[in-house]
């Protein structure tokens, strides 16, 4: 039998470097693994199904009817606003962090680092930004979407509001006015392969996921079709997964956790297939978790969380703490399989500063440091305001 030494040899210095040094690989990985081993074969298959039918398909077609609409961002100076009354510009800001995405939350955080917007405005978009978990609640459940939407733009004013009062406008800000521009890249060459894919399944895919989202029941025209749908729904989750794996060098916690850097020349496509394959990658790995906790390890999320409800707001708010999108999405994922109550949600939603806090760090640390202790005052009271109220 060849050793894992003797084995790692066939394979060129170049690819295992390159295997280790991208760390998004380690997912796709996993999910072969498990497709290979027969006692995880079964709920792999059924998890990578399950994500893309009921998450991928619906994020993807919500993606293409938001970046088709909303062709741009209103660019107004917060500076303009503040001058004129300062409610104006801390609303404003916290509506641009509600908006799905942090598009809206990085237009502030770049004006307050070039002395263009208030500290409390940066407190206002961080609390009421979701970051692309927004696009996740959103395409599964529109409703309560809505009205997280709504919740945070209004606890993201009360708080910006609060912060412009105690502090200066200035507070925080740099001492020499500073831009963040993310260099752009070239399109990724694995999006050459996902673009004619996605074209040609999207719809036909949305029709089965509306089918099932009725609660139909799919054995009705036959095993054959059921198996040939769950099939097609995996190999579709896994080809996204590698997609996303080989999108990026992956190599930094901010490569893995957030999506990637626009597109030179920008399209509107492939910036909805990235976010559809971020997002995609980050509920299977959810998807994944749980089905490797139940099924492997006997643990059972949904009566550990209704044992100890009392700390999913708590739990849910330090996740929020971290920066990047990805792990705000595996809370999501929780919530939308009915693991954890609406309360923990809003807590994380409130918390979390999504991908917009990475050029706070890099260009103001310390008020992202101090922006972020203050979303997590306001997450802590309305989570658990709304978790003894039995919601």
């Amino acid at each position: 039998m060849l050793s894992l030494t003797q084995t790692s040899s066939f394979i060129p210095k170049k690819v295992r470097c390159y295997i280790t040094d991208n760390k998004r690989l380690f997912l796709p990985l996993l999910l072969l693994v498990a497709l290979l081993v027969p006692t995880t074969r079964e709920f792999t298959l059924q998890a990578l199904s399950d994500a893309f039918f009921q998450v991928s398909v619906f994020v993807a077609a919500t993606l293409l009817i938001y970046y088709y609409l909303i062709d741009r961002l209103p660019q107004l100076q917060l500076s303009y606003l503040r001058a004129k009354s300062g409610i104006l510009e801390v609303s404003f800001a916290s509506i641009l962090g509600a908006l799905p995405g942090c598009g809206g939350a990085i237009i502030v955080v770049t004006q307050f680092t070039k002395k263009q917007a208030s500290f409390g405005s940066v407190v206002a978009v961080l609390t009421a930004t979701m970051g692309d978990a927004a696009f996740l609640l959103l395409a599964t459940r529109p409703l309560d979407g809505l009205l997280m939407m709504l919740i945070g733009v209004a606890v993201g004013v009360i708080s910006g509001q609060l912060v412009n009062t105690f502090h200066k406008a200035d507070k925080f800000q740099p001492d020499e006015a500073s831009e963040y521009t993310e260099p752009p890249q070239c399109q990724p060459s694995a999006l050459k392969f996902s673009r004619p894919v996605w074209k040609l399944a999207l719809v036909p895919s949305l029709i089965v996921a509306f089918v099932i989202a009725t609660n139909t029941d799919l054995s009705v025209f036959g095993d054959s079709v059921n198996q040939g749908i769950t099939l097609f729904g995996s190999i579709m989750a896994l080809f996204t997964v590698v997609v996303w794996a080989l999108s990026s060098k992956g190599s930094s916690y901010k490569q893995v956790t957030s999506e990637e850097a626009p597109c030179t020349p920008p399209s509107k496509l492939t910036k909805v297939l990235m976010d559809t394959h971020f997002v995609t990658a980050w509920v299977v790995a959810s998807f994944m978790l749980f089905e490797i906790l139940v099924n492997l390890a006997g643990i059972n999320l949904s009566a550990w969380f209704s044992d100890y409800a009392y700390l999913a707001p708590l739990v849910a708010v330090a996740i929020g703490l971290l920066p990047g999108c990805g792990p705000q999405i595996v809370v999501m994922t929780l919530y939308i399989q009915g693991i954890i109550p609406f309360s923990a949600m809003a807590a994380n939603a409130i918390s979390n500063d999504g991908d917009a806090l990475f050029p706070a760090i890099a260009l103001a640390p310390k008020a992202a440091l101090m922006a972020t202790v203050y979303s997590t005052i306001p997450a802590l009271l309305f989570g658990y305001g709304l978790y003894f109220y039995g919601i």
